[in-house]
């Protein structure tokens, strides 16, 4: 690392003693690339920082069941070798300035962030790495067999553990043949059999800048923001943006499905496909969802299961919203021979809060947590760049951010009885139990 970037260093880690006020009102500025990337941008020169997060719809959703795992493994590629750039060549840049670039990937999202000094000689390199990184991977054979047995060595040691094994069979029986359900991680089998065509052709499919999501926060101008946006999209394969996702479908009935396992304890998976992210019920779902399980201490869940009967320490409930329904899901570790008594009680307090929705009081309490927490969500740069990709990847409004406080605070008993009596049905929850006794699942 030269002199010059770790005296700039220095003088940042001075500054950010000092915390940083939770921003509201946020001038997010939107435009799209000539090439057709969408990107969402909000200048603040508080600090000599930049970050950039580039996305695309190259999650674990876009593999096919006999090639799962591809993904992931072509998007932990990109960044050894690219270019004229080893892996070590590349580290050795982003160390000499002191940049960090991370993998982001999920079911639906797949790309990199990138957090930088904001100097110019600075940004150059971390930037030139980045747009080298996405739009030249070498995709190294050496490099990718020695990938595939990391992961698959991964996957064989989480295969044993209950969380792992339950969390994939609720997937599965929520989603069944969608893609959604396929393993964020891939299968040995599946990953055993990727070569570098595969992840070359990937890439070349998806990794297209029409698909393209770019969010930029922090020290840099409007001009330098475009000119950026334009590198980082200028190099990527040529293509259209992929095809959406197909829907997911409503199960009539859920699955029950036990898993033998020698853990001392059971363990509970239980839910349905929930909402998406441009649900119209969101805010209503979200300030339920805090009252039913998702508040800790505060929430009915906890209260049933940990505070009156002593089944569990920790009893949750929460939507993961994506593109598509993503899963609403409860979940509980409880001692084997409560675990007929723990599923019940779970299904007896969704029950109620269907039937009854939540009291004045509680509903106060939800919406006053909610907007009190929401400014410690928005008190770094880092943290504002999560919101900006999320907005801009899911096309959500811009002043999302600003709305927020309001809709929550918006949100009555009979609205969050309402999206919850249309979004959560019972019948249709599967339930995993992984270590639990015979006859665990009350068949």
């Amino acid at each position: 690392m030269s002199a010059r970037t770790l005296m700039l260093l220095t003088g940042l880690l001075v500054s950010l003693v000092v915390a940083l006020p939770a921003r509201a009102g946020l001038d997010i500025q939107h435009w799209s690339t000539p090439d057709g990337a969408r990107v969402y941008f909000v200048e603040n020169h508080d600090l000599p920082m930049l970050d950039v997060s580039v996305e695309f719809s190259a999650g674990s959703a876009r593999d096919s069941r006999d090639k799962s795992g591809l993904a992931v493994m072509t998007n932990r590629l990109l960044r050894l070798g690219a270019g004229e750039w080893s892996e070590q060549a590349i580290a050795e840049q982003l160390a000499d300035v002191g940049a960090i670039l991370s993998p982001r990937f999920d079911q639906d999202r797949a790309g990199y962030a990138l957090r930088t000094l904001s100097s110019p000689q600075e940004r150059e390199v971390a930037v030139a790495v980045l747009a080298t990184v996405l739009a030249q991977p070498r995709f190294d054979a050496a490099v990718l067999a020695r990938e595939k047995q990391r992961a698959i060595a991964a996957l064989k040691e989480a295969s044993v553990k209950p969380e792992y094994q339950g969390s994939k069979a609720f997937q599965a029986a929520i989603y069944g043949d969608h893609p959604y359900g396929l393993p964020e991680s891939g299968e040995p089998a599946s990953l055993e059999s990727l070569g570098v065509d595969d992840l070359r052709a990937f890439h070349q499919r998806y990794y297209v800048a029409p698909g393209m999501t770019i969010a930029i926060m922090g020290d840099l101008s409007r001009a330098d923001a475009e000119a950026l946006a334009v590198r980082l999209g200028q190099d990527l394969p040529k293509g259209q943006a992929p095809s959406p996702l197909p829907p997911v479908a409503d199960l009539a009935q859920g699955q029950e499905v036990l898993i033998p396992h020698h853990a001392s304890q059971s363990h509970l998976f239980m839910g349905m496909p929930g909402l998406t992210r441009t649900d119209p019920d969101y805010f209503p779902l979200l300030v339920g969802n805090y009252i039913l399980g998702g508040g800790g201490f505060d929430s009915r869940m906890l209260i049933e299961i940990r505070q009156k009967r002593g089944l569990a320490y920790s009893a949750y409930s929460y939507f993961s919203p994506l593109g598509e329904r993503g899963p609403f899901q409860i979940g509980l570790q409880t001692r084997r021979d409560a675990t007929d008594e723990a599923v019940s009680v779970v299904r007896q307090t969704v029950a109620e809060f269907l039937a009854q929705g939540p009291t004045e009081a509680e509903l106060e309490q939800a919406r006053n947590n909610l907007v009190g927490g929401f400014p410690l969500r928005l008190d770094s740069n880092k943290k504002i760049l999560e919101y900006l990709a999320l907005i801009g990847f899911y096309r959500l409004p811009l002043d999302w951010l600003d709305r927020y406080p309001r809709e929550v605070a918006s949100v009555t008993r009979d609205d969050v009885l309402r999206a919850f009596q249309a979004r959560v049905r019972p019948e249709a929850f599967s339930t995993i139990v992984v270590g639990g006794q015979v006859g665990a699942t009350g068949q």
